[in-house]
């Protein structure tokens, strides 16, 4: 999502070299969208891959689409949702174009648009999978009622839901989404994982004394199992038997690098409990 920055030829370089650093760690999946710099990120990471000569059959390539910011394409309008066919379909094209691919791996859902008609929406995606245009289909940020209504009208498995993972914001784990994603085998991925932790998450609403608490444990068990704080909360989320993939968002080839030592964290069953009774402030009940 950041690694164009402001687009000037030091943040470019500095996206390409996040870029090769997590190719050379060993990531091969990669989380794009229409709106992550305003396409500038798509076309990064296609000359990331030809300046590192990293072949497409090496990369899983993800782009999104739905959210249309204020005033486009002309000014007076909105900001909105879109899961309107044309616009679904003319968003691929834009992101292919600018990714140099004839395909994604994956196409998502970003938002869900409150006025989506899911028959109109399932025939676009099904025209993406019938020309190779797209492989895969999912979604984003989708509650378990709006994913069951698209998917009741979609012939594919969608496949993803892609979603607010981290110790401020644990709605997945009561809503049903996980659930849900175990029982349809839907693979979750989370997006802002460390948001709490390494920074503020979306919406914080966690007061001084509630991340000092949480700080408390999070250092405990970081010492615990010798890394950093952030990446016990890597392995906190990958605990969870849904299989949930943090998106690592990080543009510094270290902290990409590092990221991976969550992996290797035999990470204990009782620590996951004791950080999510520091986060709410008491024991489970």
């Amino acid at each position: 999502m950041r690694i164009s920055g402001d687009n000037s030829p030091e943040s470019r370089q500095r996206g390409k070299d996040a870029i090769l650093a997590a190719h050379e760690a060993g990531y091969n999946h990669f989380d794009h969208a229409d709106i992550y710099g305003g396409g500038h990120c798509e076309e990064l990471f296609a000359e990331a891959m030809s300046d590192y000569a990293i072949t497409r059959e090496c990369v899983l390539i993800t782009s999104k689409c739905g959210v249309r910011f204020k005033d486009t394409p002309s000014e007076g309008l909105p900001a909105r949702y879109d899961f309107s066919k044309q616009y679904i379909l003319d968003s691929v094209e834009g992101s292919l174009r600018r990714l140099k691919t004839d395909y994604l791996d994956l196409f998502l859902l970003h938002r869900p648009d409150y006025l989506f008609n899911p028959d109109e929406t399932a025939e676009a995606l099904q025209d993406l999978v019938d020309s190779g245009k797209v492989r895969h289909c999912g979604v984003s940020n989708f509650k378990p009622s709006q994913y069951r209504l698209l998917q009741s009208r979609c012939s594919m498995p969608l496949i993803v839901n892609q979603v607010e993972v981290n110790i401020h914001n644990v709605d997945a784990l009561l809503d049903g989404t996980l659930d849900q994603c175990q029982e349809l085998g839907v693979t979750p991925q989370a997006w802002c994982p460390i948001g709490g932790v390494a920074y503020p998450a979306w919406g914080n609403t966690f007061t001084q004394e509630d991340e000092a608490r949480i700080k408390v444990e999070l250092d405990r068990q970081a010492e615990k199992y010798s890394v950093e704080n952030w990446v016990v909360m890597l392995a906190w989320i990958l605990k969870h038997p849904a299989g949930i993939l943090p998106i690592v968002g990080s543009t510094t080839p270290e902290r990409i690098r590092t990221a991976k030592k969550s992996l290797e964290i035999n990470y204990e069953h009782e620590d996951w409990y004791r950080l999510f009774e520091a986060r709410n402030g008491v024991q489970v009940p």
